[in-house]
């Protein structure tokens, strides 16, 4: 078991410089890079001291002086590697400090490569600015190989030609410090018609959500019988597939808060509909079943049956959440649009109804947001949070700036020198990294599309310097189509006349001759991008721990189909009952129908 840090432990050695971890592929580089980015060996699930099985556990050790941490590190393997899901005390917060303290030095020595728009590769001439060793490996590297350097399963290119060993301590390093996304209870298939899920709520959603409000709607239900609060606040919930799930199926009293007027319409419309298909199902269904009374004991009950739903509607509030207030008047009105739809969920006086509150892919700083309300909102039991688009994350470079940043959260990053992250930097972290991984092993012609956008970059900016980086993504199915119709409509939605644009030039034709290599480099970008998302999250963790929360870090989620698959659980009571068994759940109640093949009249709309 570790042990919290003692108070006069010695800073961590200061990060290596360009020179000793890149260019050369040295063994002193290799050795300098691991000793300062050593691996940590801590409980498997972050934050709350539990541990999961083997895809989720981190293998290495975080290095420690004298004897004493060799012991204690010593120990922490033991309880790793004892049971699954044995809960032994929460590891110290020094360990989650170090982890950030270190994910924050990598990324400032290869701050250039994360910040770089694949798109201005030609312009700007990404490809000489790699180390000459690492220029020569990834030219000759084809899309399989890339896919296992991504994984970590590779360490040979070309005709048995080694890595680089500056380049796979940079690969090496990026994975040890970013937070195993394998899902607990993970199946190889992709989610499909589920059939633990009743069809009436499988109506207008799709496989991927419907994965993804079953898993979660499992931790809210064991969140609620631990805090004996059936009260769910649902913010961001969009057309209401989650607090539908929430409500029908598992009688919880939701509210469901969403910003645009239109979803809260349309979601109100499904429910409606969703209501008029029950009572024809149960009436049809009422002569087909036995009574409660002459039934087995045993008997599971059948997820189809109409009786199995409850005919609580969730309900449905107009309004955005306030990031910059929280407590009890936290919900702003919609604009455009009314004024507030219903009364505050959390209005109410301190010793009122508690509440859970949970947000599936909130955006940005509303994902903030709710842990922000629930460290200063006593009427909040628990909170669930997955986060979504990183880049819309508030920052304040400013110190006196007036509102409070969405990054970062927690006091210990904010100290970190060059804790920063650039827009780029945060939209990286969105990628799916999963998906990229299985189109380099197949080679897929969707491969080519970066090659394509960086070729139009360089036209677009020889045409017109003052249009850079704008959007060409309408232009759908671009990879199926050739260079030149790809060029003739992203030309013409930057509003530039295509005749007047050679596109089959000879410095053209060089260029789309390159696309391994663009390839290559954005596989490089790649394998930092998990490390940015886990640095956002580790600040979050950190945010609660500070403040003396439970709370832990999931893989809730299949991350080959759902790449924002980790949740962050927090709560006011021990976790250990909620989290304890979870992953048994999850692989009992995610069996899918193989093949896809929805049901008759159920389709996803």
């Amino acid at each position: 078991m570790l042990k919290p840090a003692a108070p006069n432990t010695p800073p961590p050695p200061p990060p290596p410089t360009e020179a000793e971890t890149a260019g050369n592929g040295s063994a002193p580089a290799v050795r300098r890079m691991r000793s300062t980015l050593a691996r940590p060996r801590a409980p498997a699930q972050w934050g709350d001291g539990r541990t999961a099985h083997a895809p989720w556990a981190p293998s290495g050790r975080l290095r420690m002086r004298g004897g004493a941490a060799g012991r204690r590190r010593g120990r922490a393997h033991h309880s790793v590697t004892s049971r699954p899901w044995q809960v032994p005390p929460a590891p110290p917060l020094h360990w989650e400090q170090q982890r950030a303290a270190n994910i924050v030095r990598l990324l400032s020595l290869y701050r250039p490569l994360l910040d770089s728009y694949i798109i201005d590769f030609f312009t700007e001439g990404l490809w000489a600015k790699l180390p000459p060793a690492w220029q020569a490996a990834l030219e000759v590297a084809d899309p399989p190989q890339l896919a296992a350097m991504l994984l970590g399963t590779g360490g040979t290119v070309g005709q048995g030609t080694v890595w680089p060993l500056s380049l796979l301590a940079f690969t090496a390093a990026t994975r040890a410090l970013s937070f195993p996304r394998g899902q607990l209870g993970v199946t190889p298939h992709p989610p499909c018609q589920s059939p633990h899920l009743h069809p009436l709520l499988r109506r207008h959603v799709k496989p991927k959500k419907q994965h993804e409000i079953r898993c979660l709607g499992k931790v809210l239900q064991r969140l609620s019988q631990a805090t004996g609060c059936d009260r769910v606040v649902d913010v961001g919930a969009g057309q209401g597939h989650l607090s539908r799930f929430l409500a029908f199926s598992l009688g919880l009293s939701v509210t469901a808060v969403e910003g645009d007027g239109r979803l809260v319409s349309l979601a109100e419309h499904f429910d409606q509909e969703l209501l008029r298909e029950l009572e024809k199902a149960q009436a049809r269904g009422y002569s087909r079943r036995l009574p409660p009374s002459q039934r087995h004991p045993n008997t599971t009950p059948d997820p189809t049956d109409p009786a199995s739903l409850c005919p609580r509607r969730p309900q449905h509030v107009a309004g955005w959440l306030d990031p910059q207030a929280p407590g009890q008047e936290f919900l702003l009105a919609p604009t455009p649009g009314p004024a507030l739809a219903a009364r505050n969920p959390l209005a109410g006086p301190v010793d009122s109804e508690q509440v859970l509150l949970t947000g599936l892919h909130a955006c940005g700083d509303l994902s903030v947001a709710l842990l922000r309300h629930f460290a200063h909102s006593p009427q909040v039991a628990a909170v669930t949070s997955a986060a979504c688009c990183y880049m819309k994350l508030s920052t304040c470079p400013e110190p006196t700036a007036p509102s409070l940043p969405g990054y970062p959260l927690s006091t210990w990053v904010a100290g970190l020198p060059g804790h920063t992250l650039s827009y780029r930097a945060r939209e990286a972290a969105c990628h799916a990294v999963e998906e990229y991984t299985e189109r380099l092993r197949r080679d897929s012609e969707c491969l080519r599309i970066h090659c394509y956008r960086a070729v139009l970059e360089t036209l677009i900016q020889a045409a017109d310097p003052s249009k850079k980086h704008l959007g060409v993504q309408t232009v759908k199915k671009a990879h199926t189509l050739s260079f030149p119709e790809y060029a003739r409509l992203g030309l013409t939605l930057v509003g530039l006349d295509s005749a007047a644009v050679p596109l089959d030039s000879e410095s053209v034709c060089a260029m789309l001759c390159q696309q391994h290599k663009v390839v290559a480099f954005f596989s490089l970008v790649l394998l930092l991008a998990p490390l940015v998302e886990t640095l956002i999250l580790l600040d979050r963790l950190l945010y609660l721990r500070e403040q003396g929360f439970q709370c832990a870090l999931v893989p809730l989620f299949n991350p080959r189909f759902s790449p924002r698959n980790l949740v962050l659980v927090a709560a006011r009571v021990p976790l250990d009952a909620v989290l304890s068994g979870l992953d048994k759940d999850i692989r009992e109640d995610e069996d899918t129908v193989r093949g896809g093949v929805e049901p008759s009249g159920q389709g996803q709309g």
